[in-house]
């Protein structure tokens, strides 16, 4: 099946959980953008690079080897070999992902990575620019949102157990800037594409929110789900 759905929105909005369902529902590939990012946010890191330095940041990204293997549920993330799927998710990882992302000449290399990724076969995708930048003409386009107050809850309630210093203050300073960044950046801003369905999350449980958008995709492809889920490339 060559179906490709897109999942977009600010950070915290829940793409990453409902993406992951979706792709295990349907049986299709699941791609998570936003780890492509922190794996190179954590190679500069490693190379010592400054995110001041564009350039340099982006020759980091081109000999990056990034690697996505698992099911939907258990996606490894493997950075020149090495596993890094737990590291990637740390505060300070994500911070400079969020930097490095908005660099036009990495977000130039990630997107020709995830466009061979998903044109292989069916997948779900999730990401800031999928529906608008990577994949124009998906076949389903989703944009995730809540209010900043309940996506830096939901942060903060993950990461508080990893970060025992993090406070909630520090956590929506951060959902705040990364909104500006991402909205703001001249390549690839964050958009709501024409053609998606808007899901606001603020008020809804994850259940309701997973309910609705499998419903708009069976809508569009009654075909869709039940296929066991695609390798990772």
């Amino acid at each position: 099946m060559k179906l490709i759905v897109a999942i977009d929105g600010p950070s915290g909005a829940g793409k990453s959980t409902l993406g992951r369902r979706l792709a295990r529902e349907l049986g299709l590939l699941y791609i998570d953008t936003g780890a492509m990012y922190r794996a190179v946010a954590l190679a500069v890191t490693r190379a010592g690079v400054s995110t001041a330095d564009p350039a340099a940041v982006a020759e980091a990204a081109r000999r990056a080897d990034i690697q996505l293997a698992g099911d939907p549920d258990s996606l490894q993330v493997r950075l020149d070999g090495s596993d890094v799927s737990r590291e990637i998710r740390g505060e300070q990882v994500g911070h400079t992902a969020s930097i490095v992302s908005a660099i036009p000449e990495v977000r130039r290399e990630l997107v020709r990575r995830q466009r061979e990724m998903g044109e292989r076969g069916g997948v779900v995708l999730d990401g800031r620019d999928i529906g608008t930048v990577v994949f124009p003409d998906a076949d389903v386009k989703f944009f995730l949102t809540a209010v900043p107050e309940e996506r830096a809850r939901r942060r903060f309630d993950e990461e508080r157990l990893k970060e025992r210093d993090q406070t909630f203050e520090a956590t929506l300073a951060d959902i705040n800037a990364r909104d500006r960044r991402d909205s703001s950046r001249a390549d690839s801003p964050l958009r709501i594409a024409d053609d998606a369905v808007v899901i606001d999350t603020t008020e809804l449980p994850i259940e309701e929110v997973y309910r609705r958008m499998l419903e708009v995709v069976r809508a569009r492809h009654p075909g869709a789900g039940g296929a066991a889920s695609n390798p990772q490339p």
